[in-house]
């Protein structure tokens, strides 16, 4: 329930998330799955238990919750198991809501409330549905990629 930091050549790394035992204060993960590093240096980590995305400063004790942390749900203030996740130049927050079926998004400043960009129309196999969403990614056009697990595809 930690992530830890590995320079070339070093054994032991730096933990720069969680590290306090499992569980759900600002200093702890819940099972952590994905993480994204931005050009700052700030650790974004999909708290997957916690249905939570946490934002770690580089130093910190403690992260700040940037998406979720109100329970598990289908709100638009909530998550349900997150995975992937990715953050953009101008700081919007990307998050593979799986339980949910969905990719969220929360703009820099909405930290309190994300919007539903593609799916969210319950588990299933059509175009406008995912089945056990894992994983995203963009490429430079701004085209979005998604792992949709038990579907089998991209």
């Amino acid at each position: 329930h930690e992530v830890r930091r590995y320079q070339l050549g070093e054994k032991n790394g730096t933990r720069v998330a969680g590290g306090n035992g499992q569980g759900g204060g600002l200093n702890q993960l819940n099972w952590p799955t994905y993480l994204f590093v931005d050009r700052q240096q700030n650790v974004y980590v999909s708290d997957n238990n916690n249905h939570r995305v946490m934002k770690w400063v580089e130093g910190a004790k403690e992260g700040i919750v940037v998406a979720g942390g109100q329970g598990e749900g289908n709100a638009l203030t909530q998550l349900s198991y997150p995975d992937g996740i990715f953050v953009d130049t101008l700081g919007t927050l990307y998050v593979a809501d799986g339980g949910n079926n969905r990719v969220m998004r929360w703009t820099q400043g909405d930290k309190k409330q994300g919007a539903v960009i593609v799916g969210g129309n319950g588990s299933g196999a059509g175009a406008n549905q995912f089945s056990s969403l894992v994983a995203l990614s963009f490429d430079r056009r701004g085209n979005l990629y998604v792992v949709d697990h038990w579907n089998h595809r991209v």
